[in-house]
């Protein structure tokens, strides 16, 4: 079972994340924010693209929830803690911060 220090320790660890306060949750970002804790530290809602959310949704129903809205169509997932491995929690967290990371400027055509 994860815990909300599980969350924060593995996430603060990933390269260039920070920490920032984000409406009632805590937001973990890069260039863009890929998690977001709830004030409770019972779930975790991760950025996954929609492939790997359903992926996850599917092998792991009672850990990894579809967010069911727009949010939830852009690939926002809701993860229960009390329902995941640490090692699972770190692998889905990873693919969320990878996504987050800075976008690649283009090459300028001539």
């Amino acid at each position: 079972m994860a815990t909300a220090k599980d969350v924060k320790r593995i996430a603060l660890a990933l390269e260039g994340t920070s920490e920032a306060p984000h409406f009632d949750r805590t937001a973990f970002k890069v260039a863009r924010i890929y998690a977001t804790l709830a004030a409770d530290g019972k779930t975790l809602n991760l950025k996954l693209n929609p492939g790997e959310q359903e992926m996850k949704c599917m092998t792991a129903p009672a850990a990894f929830q579809r967010i069911p809205n727009a949010w939830g169509d852009q690939g926002w997932t809701t993860v229960l803690l009390n329902a995941i491995g640490v090692k699972e929690l770190q692998s889905a967290m990873e693919a969320a911060w990878s996504h987050a990371q800075p976008r690649k400027k283009g090459r300028k055509k001539s």
